[in-house]
């Protein structure tokens, strides 16, 4: 009885992979998207739905994202993104919050000790405010992300302690910063200390006179003012009498060169924006997946996801398998061409 039950096991084991090797062998006779973000949801209404404990269905959840993880790498998947624990969740009660933090400790160091990681060349990213998380929980992430570093083959990104909105922000406060920095520097040049009463500035050596043998050129702050004129050279700045002093040739900073300056610096753009994103070390996802049939992005990759399809699947976090996830693989597949177009006209 007993090998008749180890037989029948087999057998459907290994029906199993026939099934998923068919599967992929049909998803890659098309283009596989490069970047797939989950939003998890549902693992407190599958423990409610089995009468367990709210962190069991956590743990049943990360059985799950291990399982769909396996799937994404062998697809051919290089970036994945999961939504683990939002800013908002802070609200919850502080018990399951605290749960929360102790299991994602435990499972990082479960990841790092055994040979997932590895098996596929995983690089962790742990994308958020990552000061909002507790001492230990911070350590935990930033071990990981150090001890994986030299991994390439692929990359996961843990959003915790991560919304949009807080991304945005982040991203702008970081321009404002950068460019005011940048301003700073070139005020300074324009303030730096004078050598036998020339102005010095970091410009090729050039110097502005301000007062030399009772001759008065033009004034720093009068310069400052009138620098919209284009000034190549300036070889007889002042006159004495109506008598030009063209041998006293002077020169300025010029304008060109401040104006280069003042275009790399005060304008924020929106390629400064995205370079100091929290999520600027992966490309834009190209799918969306959120398990338990909503489609809310509950504040997630706003800015990423103008063009990421959304894939919807009614069944809870803990109970997707890779149905769901050919499915979504497939419609993006459907709709590659116009995706593509999409995005080239942006």
């Amino acid at each position: 009885m007993e090998k008749q039950s180890s037989t029948r096991v087999l057998l459907f084991s290994s029906l199993r992979d026939f099934m998923r090797r068919s599967i992929f062998c049909i998803l890659m006779a098309g283009p596989i998207p490069n970047h797939i973000a989950f939003i998890m949801d549902g693992n407190r209404r599958f423990a409610k739905k089995r009468h367990m404990v709210v962190g069991d269905g956590h743990k049943a959840g990360f059985e799950s994202l291990i399982t769909i993880l396996n799937y994404c790498y062998q697809l051919g998947v290089k970036y994945v993104t999961v939504y683990a624990f939002s800013i908002e969740n802070f609200k919850r009660k502080p018990e399951e919050v605290q749960q929360l933090m102790d299991l994602m400790v435990d499972k990082i160091d479960e990841l790092l000790e055994g040979s997932f990681l590895s098996k596929y060349g995983i690089r962790l990213y742990f994308i958020g405010n990552l000061g909002l998380l507790g001492e230990r929980v911070r350590l935990a992430a930033e071990k990981a992300m150090k001890a994986t570093a030299g991994n390439s083959r692929a990359v996961l990104l843990i959003c915790v302690a991560y919304t949009s909105y807080d991304e945005i922000v982040h991203a702008v406060e970081e321009s404002c910063r950068e460019k005011l920095n940048c301003t700073e520097q070139i005020t300074e040049s324009f303030n730096s200390p004078t050598e036998n009463g020339h102005c010095l500035d970091e410009y090729g050596g050039k110097k502005l006179t301000q007062k030399e043998n009772g001759y008065m050129s033009h004034s720093l702050e009068e310069f400052r003012e009138s620098h919209s004129c284009e000034i190549e050279e300036a070889t007889s700045l002042v006159c004495n009498g109506g008598t030009e002093r063209s041998g006293d040739a002077r020169l300025i900073l010029r304008t060109s060169d401040i104006t280069e300056d003042r275009e790399k610096c005060p304008v924020i753009k929106l390629v400064d924006i995205e370079r100091h994103m929290y999520m600027a070390v992966a490309p834009d996802p190209d799918i969306l997946i959120r398990s338990s049939g909503e489609t809310r992005l509950s504040n997630f990759l706003l800015w990423q996801t103008t063009f990421s399809p959304l894939s919807s699947p009614a069944v809870l976090w803990p109970e997707i398998g890779l149905w769901q996830l050919a499915w979504a693989v497939l419609g993006y597949q459907r709709n590659y061409s116009y995706i593509q177009k999409k995005r080239k006209q942006a």
